[in-house]
């Protein structure tokens, strides 16, 4: 089973299959939304009421963030959950999820 949540465009398939393509893509938007709006990680985290190091953790895509606190930040850039239907992912994300580092 399933579960998609989709935010403004992008959406984050939650399965223990495909979680950390999941999280890659959420912080990834969530980095982006932060950016657009011209807020620096602590800017953010204060809009939250959040640290930084979680906004930190969330934007890399740390699998232990609390749902809530994702929930919190998101709401914070103004982003709304919905749930979708699951998307291959790119090559691009596919090469950033695999790379050796």
């Amino acid at each position: 089973m399933y579960y998609i949540a989709y935010i403004h465009g992008m959406m984050f398939a939650m399965s223990n299959i495909d979680a950390n393509l999941s999280l890659f893509r959420l912080g990834t938007e969530l980095r982006r939304r932060r950016l657009a709006r011209g807020l620096t990680q602590a800017q953010l985290a204060g809009l939250a009421r959040l640290s930084r190091a979680v906004v930190i953790r969330a934007e890399q895509g740390d699998p232990t963030i609390a749902i809530g606190n994702i929930a919190r930040l998101l709401g914070a850039t103004g982003a709304e959950l919905h749930v979708d239907a699951l998307r291959l992912p790119t090559l691009e994300e596919a090469q950033t999820l695999f790379r050796d580092e």
